[in-house]
């Protein structure tokens, strides 16, 4: 692949029903789109990238009330009804539930919070980064964590008016993502054709391609909320990264 002959190429990396779908990008203008079936895999196959932005909670409470402070930052920035995308994530017991039922009665115990059905959704994923830190703790250094919606605000300047799902929401985030780098209708439009709709969403594409124009600004140009960032108790970093519009 051409991209990965590249000593600079960066990545982003949104969970989808097939797993994982990447789009990568280089400095000279390269790109490609992989899906791979677990973190493992994308990480084998993307280890040498500058950085590698995924759409998964990393850092997980242990206990308590209190959540992770990215999350509730990104919720007070960007404000109603995009809010709403920012969902609470479990604590790390919960994450290792067997059931919903389970989950809920164990985040219910150690937080005060239920937990809800499209959270649960998310659980397997975020169960699979969190084994996946366990034994590669030297990949914190390339693989950080980001909300594409919060992306979306920094870039624009602005949260995104639309959903997503929407076909107006859609398109104002591809404008948005157009602004910033110049062969985005053609990654949408091969990502598009080249990967069912079952496998990998319209959302997905978006969400892996902002996260990948993200990345491309370099780790040293974006901006951590919190700042700085929180640990868990594991020493896993609570942290969303985003890049600020001045950053082209």
């Amino acid at each position: 692949m051409p991209v990965l002959e590249n000593k600079r190429f960066y990545a982003g990396a949104d969970g989808c029903r097939a797993g994982w779908f990447v789009i990568a990008l280089t400095k000279n203008g390269q790109w490609q789109t992989e899906v791979f079936p677990n973190i493992s895999a994308l990480w084998e196959r993307y280890r040498e990238a500058s950085l590698i932005l995924i759409d998964v909670p990393i850092g997980l409470k242990g206990k308590g009330a209190e959540e992770r402070r990215c999350d509730r930052e990104a919720r007070r920035i960007l404000g109603p009804p995009r809010a709403s995308s920012v969902f609470r994530v479990p604590c790390r017991q919960a994450v290792y539930a067997v059931t919903y039922e389970e989950a809920i009665q164990i985040n219910e115990r150690l937080t005060g919070t239920r937990l809800s059905p499209m959270t649960w959704g998310i659980v397997p994923k975020i169960r699979e980064v969190d084994k996946f830190f366990d034994k590669n703790r030297f990949a914190l250094s390339c693989v950080k964590e980001i909300h594409p919606e919060l992306c979306f605000w920094a870039l624009a300047g602005r949260p995104m008016q639309h959903n997503k799902k929407r076909a107006e929401g859609f398109d104002e985030r591809i404008k948005v993502l157009q602004s910033y780098h110049s062969a985005t209708e053609e990654i949408v439009q091969h990502s598009l054709q080249n990967y069912r709709r079952q496998k990998v969403a319209k959302d997905d594409i978006l969400d892996a391609l902002v996260a990948a124009i993200t990345a491309f600004a370099g780790l040293n140009a974006l901006v951590s909320v919190p700042d700085p960032p929180e640990s868990d108790e594991g020493g896993l970093p609570m942290q969303m990264l985003y890049r600020p519009t001045t950053a082209r």
